[in-house]
């Protein structure tokens, strides 16, 4: 009884902590949720063929991107682990290495973004949507070195703990966006209508403007200084790169891996009519936004983890982890009532069409059953990150994804014909088997790496 006090105490104070670190990084990630709103809105102004290719395009490039950007995302938790070992020194040249990395995923998804259309006929999409989702992808191509130029800046600055300059960032880059997709979708201030054109190039500039901010930030804050980041030029070192690789591949691979699974239900949702597949993509934006926040929390708690680990003290690491996860568990909680409750409300916000609204709402119930296993799972998917260990994160999500809730999703809604809901008791059943499973990684892990001594740390 008297340990009680001091662990709500301990409790109260890494909540805190976690929460100062997360808060920013949760504004963030729902101000991008803002920009693809924005987007959708005005694009659907334009007229449904415009709409269409934008959500086309915007498919590719988002699952894309997440598979580079996973691999990018290894720096954080790297420098993490770095600053609580107390040594800035070691940061600058993984820094400039990692931007180095920036480039070539820019290169990689500049190319590939402008030569999507032979993809595009191959899946079957209709031949009048292809040429207008190639100009939007083309014109949006130009962001991708900025963006992850930027996205290496930002997760050093993260890694350390001050997570604030990317949010301070991505206000002017949402506002530009916004700003540029008025002045050239629709052809104001004496500019052409460019339609999804100008959609393409207006995230471009957002991107851009990001990493001017960016880099400004790391140049006039002083507390940037004494890292020295910028005090001279690095050529490309594989040697110094490929740790970084070896630890962030697996991260993207499973961010593909999960990206993946919900195109290919919504694909199959798509077979079973357009009610569905409108239905499908009402609750998937729902669950988007609330997974806003414990994705937040998830990457506060790999700094916190990394910190820790940095420091030699596993038992602190261990609890970061589970505080982290539980507030992201809570949080998902909280929602999960708000949607089953409110799921008829929620579906009507969103079409006034009765039939939409009617499958939606059996659909948001059953979202509101996974909002804890997607908040417990991608809470321990940060835990696991600022502990350094990728690679069974990925085969987890390999499993529960692919052999478990496509399968699943597969058998229900398309050969046993259960309808709508079918995909989703899939995605229910996959995204429970992760949380268990993930959880369980980070239980057994955290405990055998707590019995090591600091010296052997290393090891990790």
């Amino acid at each position: 009884m008297t340990a009680l006090p001091g662990y709500i105490a301990r409790l109260r104070t890494e909540s805190a902590a976690l929460l100062h670190i997360g808060a920013p990084l949760m504004a963030t990630q729902l101000i991008q949720m803002a920009a693809g709103f924005f987007d959708t809105v005005m694009m659907g102004r334009v007229g449904p063929l415009e709409l269409a290719a934008v959500a086309v395009g915007t498919g590719l490039w988002h699952t894309l991107f997440l598979f580079a950007l996973g691999i990018l995302m290894a720096l954080s938790p790297t420098v993490a682990r770095l600053h609580g070992a107390g040594q800035p020194a070691a940061m600058a040249p993984l820094v400039r290495q990692s931007l180095w990395l920036a480039v070539l995923l820019g290169a990689l998804c500049f190319v590939a973004l402008r030569h999507t259309a032979p993809l595009l006929a191959m899946v079957g999409v209709k031949a009048a949507i292809i040429p207008v989702t190639d100009s939007y992808l083309c014109a949006l191509s130009w962001g991708m070195w900025p963006i992850f130029i930027g996205m290496a800046l930002r997760l050093f600055s993260e890694g350390i703990g001050r997570t604030r300059p990317g949010l301070l960032v991505s206000l002017p880059g949402l506002l530009v966006n916004i700003v540029a997709n008025y002045v050239l979708i629709f052809g104001h201030w004496g500019f052409p209508a460019l339609g999804a054109l100008g959609c393409g190039i207006a995230t471009a500039l957002g991107m851009g403007v990001m990493l001017v901010g960016m880099i400004a930030v790391l140049l006039l804050d002083r507390r940037y200084r004494s890292y020295g980041l910028f005090r001279h030029w690095d050529w490309l070192n594989w040697q110094v790169l490929r740790p970084l690789l070896a630890l962030g591949l697996p991260i993207g691979v499973g961010l593909f891996l999960e990206t993946a699974v919900f195109a290919a239900v919504a694909l199959l949702l798509g077979t079973l009519g357009a009610i569905a597949a409108a239905a499908h993509q009402v609750t998937l934006n729902v669950a988007a936004m609330t997974f806003m926040i414990p994705l937040g929390l998830s990457m506060a708690t790999t700094v916190r983890v990394g910190h820790a680990l940095g420091r030699g003290d596993l038992g602190a690491a261990r609890f970061s982890g589970f505080t982290g996860i539980g507030l992201s568990g809570l949080f998902m909680a909280a929602m999960a009532v708000l949607i089953f409750t409110g799921h008829q409300t929620i579906a009507s916000l969103y079409t006034g069409d009765p039939a939409v609204i009617r499958v939606a709402a059996g659909l948001l119930q059953l979202a509101a059953l996974f909002q804890i296993s997607d908040g417990l799972q991608v809470g321990a998917l940060g835990a696991l990150r600022g502990l350094q260990d990728t690679r069974w994160p990925m085969l987890i999500v390999l499993v529960a994804y692919w052999w478990i809730a496509f399968p699943l999703a597969w058998l229900l809604g398309v050969h046993w014909g259960w309808g709508p809901e079918g995909p989703w008791i899939g995605l229910i059943a996959g995204l429970t088997t992760a949380a268990i499973l993930l959880n369980l990684r980070f239980w057994r892990l955290s405990a055998r790496l707590g019995s090591r001594s600091p010296a052997r740390l290393d090891t990790v």
